[in-house]
């Protein structure tokens, strides 16, 4: 009996549920950068600069948020899941190099 994956189609398999997983991981990672650098940015004498990185890792974090919730709605279908557009991956890099960036930007200054 040969299975799906060596007949050359998609073996659906566990696959949607690790990429499920590695998102969580991901927006969990982006959760602890951004609680952490609204908490440098709300301690006492935050000079406007690191508040600002602040906002700006927050904002990187929301774009995370809302890629990844859409990544994982698009996984919970039947049969093939859709591919992620070009532009949402892009946008997601960017997110997360924004988050680093602000928390990063919280942590120097």
């Amino acid at each position: 009996m040969t299975t799906p994956a060596a007949a050359g189609g998609r073996d659906p398999g566990l696959q949607p549920e690790r990429t499920r997983l590695a998102w969580r991981r991901t927006t969990l990672a982006a959760t602890v950068v951004a609680v952490l650098a609204g908490k440098a940015g709300l301690a006492g004498g935050a000079s406007g600069g690191v508040l600002a990185a602040g906002v700006v890792c927050c904002a990187g974090w929301a774009g995370v948020l809302v890629v990844a919730r859409r990544r994982t709605r698009g996984l919970a279908g039947v049969g093939e899941p859709e591919r992620l557009p070009l532009r949402f991956a892009v946008g997601v890099v960017v997110c997360v190099l924004v988050t680093v960036g602000g928390g990063v930007g919280v942590v120097l200054g």
